[in-house]
């Protein structure tokens, strides 16, 4: 009887130990949710609709959480703040047209690609400024924190100024506050859309890869995300998303 009873006690503890593992491991900051940090200021991939943020971004994440089983919570917050959210726990990925950079993977990682885009440059119409060359000793735009910040640091000679949305540096730059703006293609296309007068130089600034910035700390919730955009992908579910917000040309 003693033998038997030690036996139970050993058993119990062992399924109290592999319970309180299974919550010190949670795949998600909250349970049965999925939250993505964004800056809803960069359509088409994330933007205000109303009450709602929609976009490029915010349908694939939609359904990646509806693969995973989860409800999709978006928290919109500045570009620069979206890393250290993910860092700190307050969000479970940052999807927000993210290009995969060595200086971000230092404090993220990143999941597979789900779409390419471009850096570009946006000028007034009869700009002299008419290559990527020709930005040297100019005043240029860019938002906060983006790869248009970081790749413009190395164009000889040039004054950054830098802005929290992206509208904000077309504003500036169609009052001749600025000479230029470096920025995302799509969110480029939507602005010059917008606002006459203004052009999108031929020549690329970058080519670049996007990806959703997930903790280091969860190689779980990377690979179920991973999983996801695989079944997204061959689905053809991931085409049909960006093919309802970008059109070809």
């Amino acid at each position: 009887m003693k033998k038997l009873v030690s036996a139970l006690l050993i058993m119990a503890m062992g399924v109290t130990m592999l319970t309180g593992c299974g919550k010190s491991n949670k795949l998600t900051v909250e349970e049965g949710k999925l939250i993505m940090g964004t800056n809803a200021e960069f359509p088409p991939y994330e933007y205000h609709e109303g009450d709602q943020i929609v976009g490029i971004d915010a349908e694939i994440a939609a359904a990646i959480a509806e693969e995973m089983g989860l409800e999709l919570v978006i928290e919109d917050m500045a570009f620069d703040s979206i890393i250290g959210a993910v860092t700190a726990g307050k969000v479970d990925m940052g999807l927000a047209g993210m290009t995969v950079t060595e200086d971000r993977l230092k404090n993220v990682n990143f999941s597979d690609t789900y779409a390419h885009a471009s850096q570009v440059v946006i000028v007034k119409e009869g700009s002299v400024i008419d290559s990527v060359d020709a930005l040297t000793g100019k005043t240029i735009g860019v938002q906060l924190g983006t790869t248009g910040d970081i790749y413009a640091e190395d164009i000889e000679g040039a004054t950054l100024e830098r802005y929290n949305k992206g509208f904000e540096a077309v504003q500036s730059l169609l009052t001749d506050k600025i000479d230029a703006v470096i920025i995302d293609e799509q969110p480029a296309k939507t602005f010059v859309s917008q606002n006459e007068g203004l052009v999108i130089l031929d020549e690329k600034f970058t080519e670049e890869d996007y990806a959703a910035a997930i903790s280091k700390n969860n190689e779980a919730l990377l690979a179920e995300v991973n999983k996801a955009l695989a079944k997204l992908k061959d689905s053809g579910k991931l085409d049909e998303i960006v093919a309802k917000y970008i059109k070809e040309d």
